[in-house]
């Protein structure tokens, strides 16, 4: 506890080799609060300002933080194929965006978007009360801080595109064909 009795803000992270490349996960006591992709020494710096900066407190590495175990496992047994659905707390503090659309956009897609699936933009926008918002769908995809476990990667086009991702595109198809979506690349 801090001089005021009231509990300090504990962020603490670790980056975790995946068949993507390193991510960075970080908690907080309410749980998983970011997921960071290709988490090499310049991007988990940058990730973690941002963190000390949203968050108001100083990320401590600590991979073997009771906050941090259970997520890393989980990150590992779903990069190994044995894991289907995540089920962790999670910290929705750095989701923003308008009137709590983002929120509702990623919690129906972390309830309602089985692994092995995809949606669209437009069928994912209407499920989460807003038929036509494609679009706004997109850009909550793409502010989503925790992509993997929030999988925002089995959201695709109404064509039949990919779609863009935060990770990059080549990111997207890896972890579609891990979950047997797409084929795997020949090369």
């Amino acid at each position: 506890m801090d001089s005021h009795g009231q509990y300090e803000q504990r962020v603490v992270w670790a980056v975790v080799g995946t068949g993507i490349g390193p991510l960075l996960l970080a908690a907080t006591r309410e749980g998983l609060v970011n997921v960071v992709f290709h988490a090499t020494d310049e991007v988990r710096d940058g990730a973690l300002e941002r963190l000390a900066s949203r968050l108001g407190t100083e990320p401590v590495e600590d991979p073997g933080s009771p906050l941090l175990t259970e997520a890393i496992r989980q990150v590992e047994s779903y990069f190994a194929g044995e894991l289907h659905d995540f089920d962790l707390p999670l910290d929705w503090s750095l989701v923003s965006g308008n009137s709590g659309f983002n929120r509702e956009v990623l919690r129906e897609l972390a309830s309602g978007v089985p692994y092995g699936t995809v949606v669209g933009y437009g069928d994912l926008a209407g499920r989460a009360g807003q038929p036509g918002g494609a679009q706004a769908v997109g850009m909550a995809m793409g502010a989503n801080p925790l992509p993997v476990v929030v999988p925002c990667h089995r959201v695709v086009e109404s064509d039949g595109g990919i779609g863009g991702f935060g990770g990059g595109v080549e990111t997207k198809r890896r972890l579609l064909a891990l979950e047997g979506v797409l084929p795997e690349p020949l090369f």
